[in-house]
């Protein structure tokens, strides 16, 4: 207790107490607020420059200011320690809501991450493996259908060559698509497509079923077509573990990890927290989004039919609650005593698992739920080998980087987005404000942090 810590009256007199009182509270409140995110003292503490993160303040602070942003949260932590974090604009222009730190954002693809790392916590457990066909879990995706273009608008469709397996679901590599492809006729004629099922009144597993019947856009294995594959995924694990997606996400990734505020419905008490979405027009102005909307919109995540978790793209979080993810993953599977995945699955879901026949010459492949950047001089921007991130439809986006031990969350809500550079802007300007020398991104083991870059760093005490 707080009050166990206060010095007895005669020590201190009365004014003093209360100052020291309200001092221990002032050193408590930033933990709860921040979810138990440490913060360091000052960025030069985790090698940055305060004068140089002045810089990103000013660049996003002009984006809102020329209504190119309405508003956002950028978060950055280092060894360990948040060592930037600012929330930009508003919430809401029209009534004018401030943006603040625990604003709560539509994250659409970046849910793919937390599924994936669900999927490799049952491996743990032994409850699958990701070498499994999908149709032991999915009866109906044990044989599946390719649909092959033919000249002018046909297609043949022919069965697949081989099953689908998880690590296709993982990798992208399943050949499911969003409805695209040679066969879109027949996914618009079932009424699947796009990424948005918040507004689906039926259960996932319903939904994915249906797909299973449909023509895919690829062969499992030979394309990377970006798709429904984690959506499958997210059935697969509800089979595999026997209960409904929530709850596996809940019971072995966001309660260890203390993710309170992610969900995949908004509880009513945080509604008032949710940013309002806006599209950007041609006219270079900002529009809300309609209500409720589909893929373009404020979506059903408030008064919907809450029935459809949907693994690809259907939570919500803060900066906060998705960097407190990617530090467990930066901690190769644990976050404050808490372990989410071992160490060796940590690394097997951060390296690339694409062929060469997929490599498209930007640097980066993919691994088991992330992009993965395998040449930084090809990527052509500021990084390093072994990043891992990815991002979502609401123009949000993440990244990691073990090298520097380095996180970096930025959300916004702004679909479509156009004419920005925001987010190579941001990039640069997180890069160019480390300001320690070579050789010095990982602290001497003396220091109370391991040297491996990738290790989890001892909690440094708060300081406010």
């Amino acid at each position: 207790m707080i009050s166990s810590a206060i010095p007895p009256g005669p020590r201190l007199g009365h004014t003093a107490r209360l100052a020291f009182l309200a001092l221990s509270l002032a050193a408590t409140a930033v933990p709860l607020r921040a979810q138990g995110l440490p913060r360091a003292a000052r960025p030069e503490d985790v090698g940055m420059s305060t004068e140089r993160l002045q810089r990103l303040t000013e660049a996003f602070d002009g984006y809102v200011k020329s209504g190119k942003l309405p508003g956002a949260v950028v978060l950055v932590t280092r060894r360990g320690r948040v060592a930037y974090v600012h929330a930009f604009g508003q919430r809401d222009l029209e009534s004018h809501a401030p943006m603040t730190e625990d604003a709560i954002f539509r994250i659409a693809s970046q849910s793919k991450a937390v599924v994936s790392v669900a999927a490799l916590g049952l491996q743990e457990e032994g409850r699958l493996l990701i070498t499994d066909p999908v149709g032991k879990y999915i009866p109906e995706f044990q044989k599946t259908k390719v649909a092959v273009a033919r000249e002018g608008d046909k297609y043949d469709v022919v069965d697949a060559k081989r099953p689908i397996t998880i690590r296709d679901l993982l990798t992208h590599t399943s050949g499911v698509g969003y409805g695209g492809g040679p066969g879109k006729e027949a996914w618009e004629k079932a009424g699947i497509t796009g990424w948005y099922f918040a507004d689906r009144d039926e259960p996932v597993a319903a939904t994915v079923t249906r797909m299973a019947a449909l023509p895919f856009e690829a062969q499992p294995g030979e394309k990377f077509v970006y798709g429904y594959s984690t959506d499958i995924l997210g059935v697969v694990l509800e089979r595999a573990a026997g209960q409904p997606l929530d709850e596996v996400l809940r019971t072995r990734v966001l309660e260890p990890l203390k993710m309170r505020d992610t969900h995949f419905y908004l509880p009513a008490d945080k509604v008032s927290r949710l940013a309002t979405v806006y599209s950007a027009t041609d006219a270079g102005t900002l529009e809300r989004a309609p209500a409720p909307g589909g893929m373009v919109g404020q979506g059903a995540y408030v008064d919907g039919p809450r029935q459809n978790f949907t693994g690809g793209a259907g939570l919500l979080s803060t900066a906060s609650d998705y960097a407190r993810f990617l530090q467990m993953m930066l901690g190769e599977g644990e976050l404050e005593g808490a372990r989410v995945l071992s160490r060796k699955t940590v690394a097997l879901m951060t390296v690339n698992h694409l062929p060469a026949s997929m490599d498209e010459g930007d640097g980066t492949g993919f691994g088991l739920g992330f992009s993965v950047v395998k040449d930084v001089g090809r990527r052509g921007q500021p990084g390093s080998v072994g990043e891992f991130g990815w991002g979502g439809a609401y123009h949000s986006s993440y990244w990691v980087d073990p090298a520097e031990q380095l996180v970096v969350v930025y959300f916004t809500q702004l679909i479509p987005a156009k004419g920005l550079e925001d987010h190579t802007r941001l990039r640069a300007l997180v890069y160019q404000a480390i300001v320690d020398g070579p050789g010095t991104a990982t602290p001497p083991a003396s220091a109370g942090v391991s040297a491996r870059p990738s290790a989890r760093p001892s909690p440094p005490v708060v300081v406010h």
